[in-house]
């Protein structure tokens, strides 16, 4: 909370393991909680596994797949709809984007990052690539925003 009162603008991701051994309804119900509690703006979400050499490989893994595929479909769907909802506050705004590279999905989009880590993919000139430039966002997806080109490279000083 002390940091949103003091970033506004602050975003918050984080990164999830269900299914851990013993975990129990009530340990994932409070997970979820903790999540809407939070706000995060996404999350990297995984079904636990065993990892050699960690004091939980020797725990026995004693939630069943069943359970955690689940509990990994119920809380990725929180994620989703939190991060569609986050992303819809970018709508109509003009946001500062460094410039990365062709869009993975079309090379005739750019795409780029915003300061807060957002991915913002727009049609311009692949001229721009290591640039920073002014995107106007024109649509939110759950993973990404789609934007016009407003304004040509920014001055870094």
């Amino acid at each position: 909370r002390k940091i949103k009162e003091a970033i506004p603008n602050a975003v918050f991701t984080t990164d999830i393991i269900v299914g851990f051994p013993n975990e129990t309804d009530e340990q994932f119900d409070e997970t979820m909680s903790l999540y809407r509690e939070v706000g995060f703006d996404t999350a990297f979400t995984f079904i636990y596994s065993p990892r050699e050499g960690t004091p939980a490989a020797k725990m026995k893994d004693n939630v069943p797949m069943e359970v955690k595929k689940e509990r990994l479909q119920r809380l990725n769907t929180l994620v989703n709809t939190l991060a569609i909802e986050k992303n819809n506050r970018y709508k109509g705004q003009i946001v500062e984007v460094l410039v990365d590279g062709e869009s993975k999905n079309n090379p005739e989009v750019l795409a780029g990052y915003t300061r807060t880590n957002k991915l913002v993919n727009f049609v311009a000139s692949k001229s721009l690539i290591g640039q920073l430039v002014k995107v106007k966002v024109t649509e939110a997806k759950t993973w990404s925003l789609n934007g016009e080109l407003v304004e040509e490279p920014i001055e870094v000083e």
